[in-house]
């Protein structure tokens, strides 16, 4: 098995039996698997890499199988976090270098990996509450979003405004795809989630009488120009498809973002930004929402 004995990790305090430095040990295997969306919808778990994620998750309180750390890479000795996550029920592991590095999903891993539940996330189990975003429900409809990139980036623009949810309408991804998982920045653990068909979506969103408005780089009609307060789906589809017939037949609103330059189209997770954002102002001008929260702007994730 090629596993050392150890009678604990200096690094952490915390009391460790051994380190596992075999790459062929079961419990590698599984989780370099769980890459597979396959094997994670079978499995009904996936994998949380990085120190912010796991925070995250751990705060939203999020079922932690196994948290697999390395005391060599950067954050593979945060104590407070390895102690969080075992006092939630998680198995820690110590590995060796080589095995974390088999096992990441990333280029310069942290140290930190966890295999988590993936829970069903349906519309029936979405919350009643609207939401940070004003009195009204504000909700994000990424439909047939196929870049596991956007998505999470998408997750976290909601987060960010306060929005009711997102709404995953087509699923063309698993939102449990690694990168959602890191774009999201931990957004995936925080905001309110639900995966169906278009259908599903549009006769949810009709039977709670929320208004539709259709994300169109055709459309005549600025998004600045338009009423998004109140209760509200805002939707936008991938760059290169648009938005499918069953959207554009609903007589529903459309907007579009002027655009100066050569490009005739943003990137599906900055317009959704864009206009989260305008829905964030116009609710802020009538007073409804909380104080401001400074944040930082990142770049490069």
């Amino acid at each position: 098995m090629a596993i050392n004995s150890q009678h604990g990790d200096s690094h952490t305090g915390l009391q460790a039996a051994a380190v596992l430095t075999s790459l062929r040990n079961p419990q590698v295997r599984g989780v370099v698997r769980l890459r597979n969306r396959r094997h994670r919808q079978a499995q009904r778990r996936f994998v949380v890499e990085g120190r912010r994620e796991l925070t995250c998750a751990v705060d939203a309180g999020w079922a932690l199988r196994t948290l697999f750390h390395c005391p060599e890479l950067p954050a593979g000795g945060d104590a407070v976090l390895l102690r969080r996550c075992q006092a939630a029920g998680a198995e820690c592991v110590a590995t060796s270098r080589a095995v974390f590095e088999r096992m990441s999903y990333r280029r310069t891993p942290d140290g930190l990996l966890a295999v988590a539940d993936a829970p069903e996330r349906t519309l029936a189990k979405l919350p009643t509450a609207p939401g940070r975003c004003g009195t009204g429900e504000l909700w994000l409809v990424a439909a047939a979003i196929g870049v596991p990139g956007n998505l999470g980036a998408m997750l976290r623009s909601a987060d960010a405004v306060g929005a009711s949810g997102v709404l995953v309408a087509d699923a063309a991804v698993d939102v449990f795809n690694p990168n959602v998982v890191r774009a999201s920045m931990g957004a995936l653990f925080s905001v309110p989630l639900a995966v169906a068909d278009a259908d599903a979506v549009r006769e949810w969103l009709a039977r709670r009488g929320v208004r539709v408005a259709l994300a169109d780089p055709a459309s005549p009609n600025d998004y600045t120009t338009a009423d998004f307060r109140g209760d509200l789906a805002i939707v936008v589809g991938s760059e290169s498809a648009g938005l499918d017939a069953g959207w554009r037949c609903g007589g529903h609103q459309t907007v579009s973002v002027y655009m100066a330059g050569r490009v005739d189209s943003l990137n599906a997770a900055t317009a959704a930004a864009v206009l989260l954002f305008e829905a964030r102002r116009q609710r802020l001008e009538t007073g409804s929402l909380p104080s401001r929260r400074s944040g930082a702007i990142i770049t490069g994730q």
